[in-house]
């Protein structure tokens, strides 16, 4: 017993001396590995800037005494220097959206002082989880914004017309929920019309009313010669989405779709939802739906060298769905 206690003690012992020999002789090699370590983490850790796209985004921030700019332009410089100094050290950065009304929310209902760094650095975490983002690459962020705003405006329609198709709930006839019964459909007449659209690079536009807004979704695809057609398939649903509001509302909706291919005219062709099905437009209906400015009613010249043709027949359907 007492060789056993000898035994445990003059292990314990020599692990303290390791212990203390390798705080005292590795201290400074640890260090300076450890920093090397860190900064390596800190490339590999993705960043995220929350960004004021608009001068009357900003003027709302100049309210917290803790915002330490006050003049847009210079803010936007700033960030730009930012971008490129971390791109410079090998960071992936992506650029969320920054909307003042949604982190005065967010503040209030997290219990977070609104007037801090922290709260601001806790929304742009929030946002760059669940928001519509774009990476930075080295564009000017004059090329950047435009597509950063395109892309929160599609998610928060995508957002909204989701909430819409949700809130329809189940049929009272057969227990059908409407939604996804409309979003099914939806999804069918958008694979029917780019299986008959044929070869090329496709552009469709869909247009749903609703009794706050007009939504609206747009789609970019292309078909080779042979396969099927290649889409994104968030873009897709997307796309699905709005369309499939108008089928569950029964209410208009229309779909443009131009066809680019090398060496010929653009194409532009049109359809009108009715019944749960697209009814082609006539020659005459695309050209004035396509010239004509849908905010004033005025008319838009044509454009040179896009032909405007009628829809054409997508094929056979199934019935559409009951609810």
């Amino acid at each position: 017993m007492a060789h056993t206690d000898h035994t445990r003690h003059s292990h314990t012992q020599k692990a303290k001396r390791r212990t203390k020999s390798g705080i005292k002789h590795g201290s400074k090699h640890d260090s300076k590995h450890d920093s090397t370590l860190r900064r390596t983490l800190r490339r590999e850790a993705p960043s995220t800037v929350g960004l004021l796209v608009d001068e009357e985004d900003f003027a709302a921030m100049r309210r917290y005494r803790t915002f330490p700019f006050d003049d847009h332009t210079v803010y936007l410089r700033q960030v730009e220097g930012l971008l490129k100094a971390l791109a410079a050290q090998g960071m992936h950065t992506t650029i969320a959206l920054f909307d003042p009304e949604d982190y005065a929310e967010f503040c209030a209902e997290s219990g977070i002082d609104a007037d801090t760094g922290a709260g601001r650095s806790r929304f742009t975490a929030e946002i760059a989880a669940a928001g519509a983002t774009v990476a930075y690459t080295g564009q000017r962020l004059s090329d950047l914004i435009p597509d950063l705003v395109a892309r929160a405006v599609r998610q928060a329609t995508w957002e909204y017309a989701t909430l819409l198709l949700t809130d329809l709930g189940a049929c009272a006839d057969c227990g059908q929920d409407i939604g996804r019964a409309a979003f099914d459909r939806a999804s069918h007449l958008l694979m029917r019309l780019l299986e008959t659209a044929g070869p090329g690079a496709h552009h469709l536009v869909c247009s749903t009313p609703t009794d706050n807004d007009q939504l609206l979704a747009v789609l970019h695809t292309h078909r080779d010669n042979t396969g099927p057609a290649r889409l994104d398939s968030a873009a897709g649903a997307e796309f699905a989405t709005v369309l499939a509001v108008a089928i569950a509302l029964e209410s208009r909706a229309g779909v443009v779709l131009r066809t680019s291919a090398p060496d010929s005219t653009d194409r532009v062709h049109g359809w009108r939802l009715a019944h749960g099905a697209l009814a082609p437009l006539t020659a005459g209906e695309v050209f004035n739906a396509y010239c004509t400015d849908a905010d004033t009613g005025e008319p838009v010249s044509p454009e040179s060298g896009v032909e405007y043709c009628a829809g054409f027949d997508i094929g056979a359907d199934p019935a559409e769905p009951h609810h």
